[in-house]
């Protein structure tokens, strides 16, 4: 058994092979404004892409198109999709780029919403919002070969597919490791305050699916990591949209004696944050930093597992604007050491929270780096 020092346990696991992309990523831009825009956006306003579908718009100097499809919890989430369409606007700031933003809440739409936006000839990006979108993109990616997609958190092995998965583990692991830590200590400020005499906290997923479970079994891994006797209470909801059950879910863990809740959950995660404030007990978001992108809960949000997925959506539409697609096709991995991932502190809690939480983030992250922490699962989820 490692033995605990310093409020944290010493890692005694072996290292596991983890991917790495192949390009260093900037951290910027952690928080998503959450105003979503409708329609097509950038380029010349007129509503008409010129884009011929092969991703030579952008390079010929002409309005590069380009589409983006949400996952089943639609935009307006404050986290996974906002992220995403916020990277193309960013994109759209420097080039000539028209975005036609499509919320499509059904899965079992994905496949002719894909096709008739690769048959119209307007796009020369598809980006698309999520996993779900996996099975019908390994039809249509073959079907429409001069068609350029991006689909984020997995991948088709395709020339024209840049898959682009962030190291939800990682990310999640530290949510871990701050939990972890928090759930011993004296903590009260804000609308949150945690009951050191007994180590819980809780974990409330979306789907229970392989993707998930990796967000809650590196979360465990990581709050083990700090202390071998901490509990954690683990519920899903079904899917990303209920907010109540998310509140349902969160209140029971709470009433049972957790004093922070982690949610993967998307839009349905703002019924953790309700829960929070109503038990006066502390959560952490998901994806961006939730303490700006939900600022009514930023008094309970102690911190967020973040993933820099708009700098991958801005670098794909550069790629395609530039006519230079090759350059970001194929399967990319993004971890903490390309900088893409991280666990922020939330706003109200910046200078508030005991050094050991702070201590322990970055030993946790120097470990994860290092290999001398390896963390359950993988980038594209426990298989």
């Amino acid at each position: 058994m490692p033995s605990e020092r310093n409020g944290r346990r010493d890692s005694g696991t072996e290292h596991e092979h983890r991917p790495v992309g192949r390009r260093r990523f900037l951290a910027a831009g952690a928080a998503v404004g959450t105003t979503a825009i409708a329609g097509c956006l950038g380029g010349d306003g007129d509503g008409n892409g010129t884009g011929d579908g092969n991703g030579s718009g952008g390079g010929g100097g002409e309005t590069t198109g380009v589409a983006i499809v949400s996952s089943p919890a639609g935009f307006d989430d404050n986290a996974f999709n906002d992220l995403a369409l916020e990277g193309l606007n960013t994109a759209a700031e420097e080039y000539d780029i028209e975005i036609n933003q499509v919320e499509e809440t059904e899965q079992a739409q994905y496949q002719s919403t894909q096709a008739n936006l690769a048959q119209s000839g307007d796009y020369d990006l598809i980006v698309l919002v999520s996993y779900n979108h996996t099975e019908a993109l390994t039809q249509n990616a073959a079907d429409y070969s001069d068609q350029n997609w991006m689909l984020i958190n997995d991948y088709v092995d395709e020339p024209n597919v840049a898959g682009y998965s962030w190291a939800n583990h990682q990310m999640s692991y530290l949510a871990g490791v701050l939990g972890g830590t928090l759930t011993t200590e004296e903590l009260s400020g804000g609308g949150g305050s945690t009951t050191p005499d007994d180590a819980q906290i809780g974990f409330v997923g979306g789907v229970d699916g392989s993707l998930i479970n990796a967000f809650e079994r590196a979360y465990v891994a990581g709050a083990e990591w700090v202390n071998s006797d901490v509990q954690v209470n683990v519920g899903y909801i079904g899917n990303y949209t209920d907010t109540s059950t998310a509140a349902d879910i969160a209140s029971s863990q709470y009433d049972d004696g957790a004093d922070i809740v982690y949610h993967a959950a998307a839009a349905a995660g703002r019924g953790v944050f309700e829960a929070a404030q109503e038990n006066d007990r502390l959560a952490i978001g998901v994806d961006a930093d939730q303490s700006v992108t939900l600022s009514d809960f930023q008094d309970v949000i102690v911190g967020s597992a973040v993933k820099y997925i708009n700098e991958g959506t801005r670098e794909v539409a550069a790629a395609a604007a530039e006519g230079n697609f090759e350059s970001v096709a194929g399967q990319n991995t993004l971890g903490l050491e390309d900088e893409a991932v991280d666990c922020v502190i939330g706003q109200a809690y910046e200078g508030q929270l005991p050094d050991v939480a702070l201590q322990n983030l970055e030993d946790a992250k120097s470990g994860i780096t290092n290999g001398d922490i390896s963390v359950p699962c993988t980038a594209s989820g426990c298989n």
